[in-house]
């Protein structure tokens, strides 16, 4: 059996370890050197879950804040007696564990105190819209005519249009004045607003009732323009429903309608995990110069060693496992700075956000267990790879050189 196959000794390997992890007064560069490298892993990895926990809290409030106005599964009506109540029965018996919410809609311009703005306008059953949004149903109080509204927090603001002040509404449809005809209009208390954290759906959605839209715009009753669906796993729910669907009837989830949005963050996600990567990649080459300064300080000692006994694979363990050391203790305190950044982030707010763009005032982190294993994957794979050619480079010293030249 050649030498470099005899089994490791390893009292020896952890013996000779512990030495070269001690304070060299003679080579002090050597243990700076790994002191730095151990910093830099450390501080790649903190950096790293903090940025991924603040990508993905921030990816998860606007999915958050998206979910809710934009539902989970609407199913949309391409001819007039598509979405009817006798295909929301239907669906309902088929599929217990969803929520359904009809609902009308149009276009309309509204005006108050001078001030005009457009809008878009949902006609809803009061109970079962505040059963699948929340935000409707916190704005909601109770509904004493059909002709109210539940308007957003930025539309309110803008028309000056406080609860039990009346705005108008003007609809595309025409109603005839005279020997003319107008746009039809009407007057509308309001009853309600509600605010969803998203500047652009506050200043745009109002809610009334489905009576109104029958009244005012003569829809046929139990025949709307979609319907809005509450759902646990739409993904899951989707192709379920799909097939059961009549011909004139389509259905689209919450992510289909902001496919581009969330597609441009996932990438922004990637981007960053890797540029951030790079810090762990830099402090690995830290390890990769503090391991072959100390081989070219311990030629004598290896030398020495190979001369007694020691096999190659004993050298390689020795300097392969003092980078896994000096790599695995800054992954060690790394991800405890980590944790102990996330709950400080999360306790304390240090950090405000304007809630008109991002949906929230406070910093969201939320770091998946996905991520953090993306995080541990990554840099333990830089760390074995840097501690392999210092390890080879050290096996590889011939004695006979070294102690012929000393």
């Amino acid at each position: 059996m050649h030498p470099s196959d005899a089994i490791p000794n390893k009292q020896f390997i952890r013996h000779i370890i512990k030495h070269y992890l001690r304070y060299d007064k003679e080579n002090p560069f050597i243990f700076i050197s790994a002191i730095l490298a151990f910093l830099g892993i450390a501080t790649g990895v903190m950096v790293l879950m903090l940025a991924m926990g603040i990508m993905n809290g921030t990816q998860k409030e606007l999915s958050k804040k998206l979910f809710v106005m934009n539902y989970p599964l609407t199913i949309l009506s391409l001819s007039e007696d598509g979405v009817t109540d006798t295909l929301i029965a239907k669906l309902s018996v088929k599929f217990p564990h969803l929520r359904f919410s009809p609902y009308y809609t149009t276009q309309v311009i509204s005006k108050n105190d001078g001030v005009v703005q457009g809008s878009l306008l949902y006609g809803v059953d009061a109970d079962k819209e505040q059963a699948i949004n929340e935000v409707f149903a916190k704005a909601y109080d109770t509904q004493k005519s059909p002709f109210t509204v539940v308007m957003g927090e930025g539309l309110s603001f803008e028309m000056n249009a406080r609860i039990g002040s009346k705005i108008t509404l003007y609809f595309s449809e025409q109603q005839a004045i005279g020997f003319g005809t107008m746009p039809l209009q009407k007057r509308f208390k309001v009853e309600g607003i509600f605010k969803s954290g998203l500047k652009a759906y506050d200043k745009a959605i109002m809610y009334t009732s489905l009576e109104a839209f029958e009244k005012l715009l003569h829809r046929k009753q139990g025949s709307y323009d979609g319907v809005h669906i509450y759902a646990e796993h739409p993904m899951d729910d989707i192709e379920a429903l799909k097939a059961v669907l009549p011909e004139m009837v389509v259905i689209e989830g919450w992510w289909q309608q902001n496919g581009s949005f969330f597609a441009a963050m996932e990438m922004e996600k990637k981007a960053l995990f890797m540029v951030l990567l790079l810090i762990i990649l830099v402090a690995s080459l830290n390890i990769i110069s503090s391991l072959l300064m100390t081989v070219m300080s311990r030629r004598k000692e290896i030398a020495l060693m190979r001369t007694l006994g020691a096999t190659k694979g004993e050298i390689k363990a020795i300097f392969f496992r003092l980078g896994l050391i000096i790599g695995s203790m800054g992954i060690i305190v790394g991800t405890l700075l980590g944790g102990l950044g996330i709950w400080v982030l999360r306790t304390f707010d240090f950090i405000s956000l304007p809630e008109d763009v991002y949906g929230t005032a406070k910093l969201p982190v939320d770091l998946t267990m996905s991520d953090f294993g993306l995080i541990l994957l990554g840099t333990s794979l830089i760390i074995v790879l840097s501690a392999l050619y210092p390890a080879r480079k050290a096996s590889q010293t011939d004695p006979l050189v070294v102690l012929r030249n000393e």
